[in-house]
């Protein structure tokens, strides 16, 4: 009848043309808006947990950077810091530099990737490419520094596999004064350009109680005002000496994790620029190899899409008896049933795609 609205229920997912990560929703519609979801994961497991407690200490650092490869680095990352932890490994502050060096730039190639990603998904297809084109900057110093444009291996325990010369540091600071005009053109478009605005003010709303309550993470907490950035709350490496100035948002929409994003972009390439002018001298790992003792260690750190946590337990063999993580995404997952309902159908993928959603992480 007319002026009845019809309740429905649509599946999207798992291999859907609209999103990026292998996920299923069912979605109540009633018109074309969500009522209510549901959603289901678990395509891509692979057992990595159990693959960590098979190999030694040194391979675990090849095993935990292929958990995921936009956030690549803060795996062994943080690995690396439990391990330390355990056998009482004190880092050099050159390595610790250089640690924040690899993960920065890895942050800002990570943010700018899901921000081009938000552009396809609106159909703002050029904008896409400039963002995409734009990010070939951080891939080139990525390949031209560590070798590869995805997985870096940058971190072994005790310090880093790699060091800075003059010529390369000139190399990267030229890199990003290239970039950081584009950003700053790329962030107006965003920020302001009326396509971008319809389709993300006011959309996929997460009010800072539910961040709160829910114990999101990383952008997607700070887009709805909740400060817990762990290079500022549980410094390491050596974000205590460089400054994090944590971005805050009060949205809570789509459009406020969007420019939380595009701003931590600019923190990044300052950070970058700061430890790679400041770097101090010394070595970057021990000329020998330790031994890892029997013990425990829990480490956090800040990956591009939020506090990401190792648990670590040793026996004094050469291979853990047991290891796990806790990934952003996990905790991020669950504000989907927040941020969904009383959307749009079309604003689906959008919504998904503003928490930064890494499945391979969360599944492993």
């Amino acid at each position: 009848m007319k002026g009845i609205k019809m309740s429905t229920k649509i599946p999207i997912g798992p291999f859907h043309i609209g999103l990026e990560e292998p996920i299923y929703f069912k979605i109540d519609l009633e018109g074309e808006t969500v009522k209510n979801v549901d959603m289901i994961n678990g395509f891509v497991h692979r057992g990595i947990e159990y693959l960590a407690m098979q190999k030694n200490f040194f391979q675990n650092l090849i095993l935990t950077e292929r958990v995921c490869s936009l956030c690549s680095n803060n795996h062994p990352f943080t690995y690396v810091m439990a391990v330390e932890k355990i056998a009482g490994i004190e880092v050099s502050r050159r390595a610790n530099y250089l640690r924040v060096v690899a993960d920065e730039v890895k942050r800002i190639a990570s943010h700018m990737f899901n921000l081009s990603m938000l552009a396809h998904l609106i159909g703002f297809h050029s904008l896409m490419t400039q963002t995409m084109e734009a990010r070939e900057i951080m891939q080139d110093i990525k390949e031209s520094i560590w070798g590869n444009r995805m997985d870096m291996s940058a971190n072994t325990i005790s310090g880093v596999k790699y060091d800075l010369d003059e010529g390369q540091i000139e190399y990267i600071l030229k890199r990003l004064d290239e970039l950081e005009p584009q950003v700053d053109e790329i962030i107006d478009i965003y920020f302001n350009h009326k396509i971008v605005k319809a389709r993300t003010v006011g959309v996929g709303v997460l009010p800072k109680e539910d961040a709160l309550r829910l114990g999101v993470t990383g952008p997607t907490a700070r887009g709805s005002g909740v400060n817990n950035d762990v290079r500022v709350k549980a410094p390491y490496a050596a974000y205590d000496e460089l400054k994090v100035n944590v971005i805050l948002e009060e949205g809570g929409d789509v459009h406020a994790r969007t420019k939380v994003r595009w701003r931590e972009v600019k923190e990044s390439i300052r950070l970058v620029r700061e430890a790679i002018t400041n770097l101090p001298e010394g070595p970057v790992v021990l000329d020998k190899r330790p031994h890892i003792p029997a013990g425990e260690a829990v480490t956090r750190s800040e990956a591009p899409r939020g506090e990401l946590i190792y648990y670590l337990k040793t026996n004094g063999a050469q291979k853990p008896e047991r290891m796990r993580w806790r990934v952003p995404t996990y905790m991020n997952w669950e504000a989907l049933r927040v941020m969904i309902p009383g959307n749009k159908l079309s604003d689906v993928a959008v919504i998904f795609n503003s928490i930064d959603p890494c499945i391979s992480c969360t599944e492993r």
